[in-house]
C-alpha cells in the first residue's frame, strides 16, 4: 500500500509528522513524502527541515494520500495549479483522501469537498464554507465516502490511528497507539473553543499576532534554507541512497 503525504513549504510540521508515526505501522505500507520535485522544505517555524522524496509525478496512483495545513501557508498552497490537478487526479483511484487542519481548505480548492460535510482547524471553518463544504464544528474526526478530513494540528493523529483501523483492522491500529503510547492526559483543558475561556482566547489573538509581526519582519526559512540548500545532484545522490537502503530492508527476510 503506498501511502503519499503532502509537504510544502510553510506547511506546519505536527499536521503530517503525528500522521506519519502512525500511518507506517499499517503491515506493507510505502510512505513517500510527496512535493512538486523531491528535496528539503521548511516548516511554518522557519527552522524545522523537513524533505519531499518523490514528486507529484513520480506517484500518480497512491492508494491514501493525506496533506496537512499551515497557519501561514495553506492560501498560497491552495492556488498551486500543479498540486490541485494533482489531487484531483490521484484521488479518482484513492482508497482513501485525507487531511488535517487547512489541508481541507486545499481539498476544498481543488473541489473534492463540494457540498460534503469536513472539518478543519476552528479558525478556518467559515473558509472552509466558502468554498463549497459543510463545515462540521466540535468534531476530530468527518468521513464522507472516502474522504475523511481531521480537525487542527493534533487531530491527525486520531484521524491517521482511524485510518489503520480502517485499513489494517482494529487490532494493528490498537498495537500502533500503544507503541506510540498515545495516552493523552494534558495538563489543561482548553484544547476547544468550548473549553477555553476569555482569558485564554484572547491569549490566541496574540500569539497570531506575533506570528505575523516574525512573517512580517523575516521571510521564514531564508537562512535556514541557505544553510541546508544542496546542490541538485547531491540531493539527488543521497536520495538515491536512501531509497536504495530502504528497499534492502523491505525486501530482508522476517
Amino acid at each position: 500500500m503506498q501511502i503519499a503525504i503532502v509537504v510544502y513549504p510553510g506547511m506546519t510540521a505536527l499536521d503530517i509528522v503525528g500522521p506519519y508515526e502512525v500511518l507506517r505501522f499499517i503491515p506493507g505500507a510505502e510512505l513517500r513524502f510527496v512535493s512538486a520535485e523531491p528535496g528539503p522544505v521548511i516548516a511554518d517555524s522557519g527552522i524545522f527541515v523537513m524533505a519531499a522524496t518523490h514528486s507529484y509525478d513520480e506517484t500518480p496512483a497512491p492508494d491514501i494520500v493525506l496533506i496537512g495545513g499551515s497557519g501561514t501557508a495553506s492560501a498560497t498552497i491552495a492556488k498551486d495549479r500543479r498540486l490541485l490537478e494533482w489531487l484531483r487526479r490521484v484521488h479518482e483511484t484513492t482508497q482513501w483522501t485525507a487531511s488535517v487542519c487547512t489541508g481541507s481548505v486545499v481539498l476544498a480548492s481543488a473541489g473534492l469537498l463540494d457540498g460534503q460535510p469536513a472539518t478543519t482547524h476552528w479558525a478556518e471553518l467559515t473558509v472552509l464554507e466558502g468554498l463549497g463544504a459543510r463545515p462540521v464544528r466540535d468534531e476530530r474526526i468527518v468521513h464522507a465516502g472516502k474522504i475523511v478530513t481531521g480537525a487542527g494540528v493534533s487531530a491527525g493523529i486520531d484521524l491517521a490511528l482511524w485510518l489503520v483501523g480502517k485499513v489494517a483492522g482494529d487490532d494493528v491500529a490498537r498495537a500502533a497507539q500503544l507503541v506510540i503510547e498515545y495516552d493523552p492526559r494534558p495538563p489543561y483543558d482548553s484544547g476547544s473553543r468550548a473549553k477555553a475561556n476569555a482569558a485564554t482566547k484572547r491569549g490566541v489573538a496574540a500569539i497570531v499576532g506575533r506570528e505575523a509581526a516574525k512573517l512580517a519582519a523575516n521571510e521564514p526559512g531564508a537562512l535556514v534554507r541557505e544553510s541546508v540548500a544542496l546542490s541538485g545532484l547531491a540531493w539527488r545522490t543521497a536520495l538515491h541512497k536512501a531509497r536504495r537502503s530502504a528497499r534492502r530492508r523491505v525486501r530482508r527476510p522476517a
